[in-house]
């Protein structure tokens, strides 16, 4: 009787787990979801309104991942295209959910846009839970722009939008997020926000 060979791999060798996932060995698959959970996570929940839809968003990036391994260039970084993915999952998941997504108000706030020197004094985790309360369309082209270094026309082209819709929402969700810091941080906001300051809104 024959038995079929179990397929080896080293956990510690990035391209032999590979191999492994694309035959569909699940040893490898568990460890390489171990190996890039956490890199998985710190990407999705920035496009998240919450924890729990950032969970889903990872759920389904590895799903993708290994349904797609068979195209990936190993002659290129695997983590660069590893991100891509989880950044298309988090984009397609804002899709599907579009329909349910109302645009918010911006109260009519009438400030300056976004200083990075509040931000600087802002923990990461405080900024993380003001960008989850901002309207999708706002948290999704910030996250883009700012954060992963999208330009807008990148934007446009990935969310089905037009450049000029891109940057507007750049710019009201950066409003909205000082109007967020004013009512969380009003120290911060008095500090940093004179009339004289003169801070550009770009």
């Amino acid at each position: 009787m024959l038995f079929k060979r179990k397929t080896l791999f080293n956990e510690q060798d990035l391209p032999s787990v590979l191999d492994a996932c694309k035959i569909g060995n699940h040893q490898a698959q568990r460890c390489l979801i171990r190996q890039f959970l956490g890199y998985a996570k710190s990407i999705s929940v920035r496009y998240a309104a919450s924890f729990e839809e950032a969970e889903e968003i990872v759920d389904d990036c590895f799903l993708k991942v290994f349904q797609n391994l068979e195209h990936y260039d190993a002659a290129q970084p695997f983590k660069a295209w590893f991100r891509r993915i989880v950044i298309n999952t988090a984009i397609d998941y804002y899709r599907k959910n579009l329909k349910w997504q109302g645009q918010a108000s911006l109260d009519d706030l009438e400030v300056a846009d976004c200083s990075h020197d509040i931000l600087n004094e802002i923990s990461a985790q405080e900024i993380l839970a003001l960008v989850q309360r901002l309207p999708p369309a706002y948290r999704m082209v910030f996250t883009l722009f700012v954060i992963d270094g999208y330009s807008h026309k990148e934007i446009a082209g990935m969310l089905g939008i037009q450049e000029g819709t891109s940057k507007s929402n750049l710019r009201d969700a950066r409003r909205k997020l000082q109007g967020m810091i004013k009512l969380n941080f009003p120290h911060l906001y008095q500090l940093y926000n004179w009339p004289n300051k003169g801070f550009n809104a770009n």
